[in-house]
């Protein structure tokens, strides 16, 4: 099964992530991480995860900015930065309508930058989409 990797620290819209993906009826698990740091760790199979395959990376990372430890930019730099993980599509889900975010997240290589719905069912809709685009749509790159 292919994985989704959210982070995000908000315990409330992790719920409504997974909520939503249910209801919208996207095959994935899910996979959480709560700071910037632990998403790194994840990724790059270190730490807490140096278990997890590098091979078997996540289809998609849902990407919040404001987050504890490491801020969402600096995770999407690192991201960019790394061979293994440069071509990982990156969507910023995120409640900042500050212009300086939107740029920077373009800036350093983002895929996407979806601001999240108050509403639950608007929310719903949108990762609908995004499910469906970027895991049933989109052609991943091949794995590194």
């Amino acid at each position: 099964m292919r994985t989704i990797l959210l982070v995000e620290d908000n315990s409330g819209d992790v719920e409504l992530t997974k909520r939503a993906l249910l209801k919208c009826n996207i095959k994935a698990k899910l996979d959480v991480a709560e700071d910037g740091a632990e998403a790194l760790d994840y990724l790059f199979c270190r730490g807490a995860f140096a278990d997890r395959q590098p091979c078997n990376p996540p289809v998609l990372v849902l990407l919040d900015l404001n987050l504890p430890k490491i801020g969402g930019i600096d995770v999407l730099k690192q991201i960019r930065a790394n061979s293994i993980t440069c071509r990982l599509p990156v969507v910023v889900l995120t409640s900042s309508k500050e212009a300086v975010d939107l740029i920077s997240a373009y800036d350093n290589g983002v895929n996407s930058y979806v601001r999240k719905p108050v509403d639950f069912n608007q929310f719903a809709e949108a990762i609908k989409y995004l499910g469906h685009y970027w895991l049933e749509t989109n052609e991943p790159p091949p794995a590194v």
